[in-house]
């Protein structure tokens, strides 16, 4: 099975700006992702999406492929899926068919390459759709998250058919988180988001699953990779 690995960097970030090429502990974050990828066995070729010169430039010079993404895919508004089909149009026609689309956010510097094998594997095994990767959630729709009704008043997302008076005995949920997806050409080609089709997951630790969207973020993930 030929899987080829897809990181997706817009030049533009209002929460950390200029963030997929700022300097994590030493190297731009996206090259965690681009390493990564390199490092799995499974992955065939490592292709950069992205509107920037300045980061298709240390994605080259890190040893991915670079995919020029067009303006309208690259705006705050664009749906992330729409580049994932633009990506793999463009593979196609360049280096020809291939079977899984793996993406790997800039965003999750601290995955394994433990975690992108497994959830390939995971997606084969399970004969699914797509494999998302989850965490743990620190907050619960079940039992410390609340919305506020029609008449003013705060309830629980979801009101559990029993009282729950402990977190440890509500539902067990998770976040999604931006380790890995791994999918196939024909399922993004024929599907507009995620939950279209069979879903299958790996759980990672929160230690792994840091999605850096403002200057904390980065501060935290610094923190882990210093030691």
């Amino acid at each position: 099975m030929k899987n080829h690995a897809f990181i997706f960097a817009r030049g533009g970030s209002k929460g950390l700006p200029g963030k997929n090429i700022k300097s994590l502990a030493g190297k731009p974050l996206i090259q965690y992702s681009i390493d990564s990828a390199l490092a799995c066995t499974s992955i065939d070729k490592v292709f950069v999406s992205t509107d920037d010169k300045r980061i298709a430039d240390i994605a080259q010079q890190g040893g991915a492929i670079v995919i020029d993404r067009p303006a309208e895919l690259a705006t705050d508004t664009s749906p992330e899926w729409l580049s994932w089909r633009h990506a793999i149009e463009w593979v196609e026609a360049h280096y020809g068919s291939f079977e899984g689309f793996v993406s790997l956010p800039a965003t999750s510097p601290l995955r394994s390459k433990e975690d992108i094998q497994s959830a390939i594997d995971k997606l084969k095994d399970q004969e699914a759709d797509i494999c998302i990767s989850v965490t743990p959630a620190n907050r619960s729709p079940y039992f410390n998250m609340v919305k506020i009704n029609v008449n003013g008043f705060a309830e629980l997302v979801n009101r559990p058919e029993v009282v729950v008076s402990r977190r440890q005995d509500a539902p067990e949920v998770f976040d999604m988180t931006t380790v890995v997806y791994v999918s196939t050409p024909d399922f993004i080609r024929s599907n507009l988001s995620i939950f279209s089709g069979k879903v299958t997951y790996i759980e990672v630790p929160k230690s792994r699953a840091i999605d850096i969207d403002d200057i904390y973020d980065f501060k935290l993930a610094e923190s882990i990779i210093q030691g």
